[in-house]
């Protein structure tokens, strides 16, 4: 397991940056170290880690499950995390296109809002 942390961790870094991981390192207790460590190992460690898919895709295919699952509080981070996996606004924009066309447009439009508050935090012009 130690190995799937370690490349989980490196893994994570990559996609969602250092100062992201070290903000939510900091505030990891006791009561939540077995959930960061099972997210750590399973998603990083395993589904993000695998390169039968890239980053680019997955960032796509993330920010689309979230939306269409109305996860709406994890998109401008995985939004950010797109200038770290190569995936375009214009990318993003056609992930909440399907959104709205499979699972609903008010999930599609809350989305692209979202998107479009980051990227403007972020200093990104649309």
């Amino acid at each position: 397991m130690a190995d799937r942390y370690d490349t989980g961790m490196k893994t994570r870094r990559a996609v969602l940056g250092d100062a992201h991981v070290d903000r939510a390192e900091a505030t990891k207790v006791d009561f939540d170290a077995p959930f960061q460590s099972m997210i750590t190992e399973g998603a990083w460690g395993t589904l993000w880690s695998d390169d039968a898919i890239p980053h680019r895709e997955r960032s796509m295919l993330t920010l689309a499950l979230l939306a269409a699952m109305g996860n709406f509080e994890e998109i401008p981070m995985h939004v950010r995390a797109c200038q770290n996996t190569g995936a375009s606004p214009q990318d993003v924009l056609q992930a909440f296109m399907h959104v709205a066309v499979y699972a609903g447009v008010p999930k599609a439009n809350h989305a692209i809002k979202l998107a479009k508050q980051t990227y403007a935090e972020m200093g990104i012009d649309l």
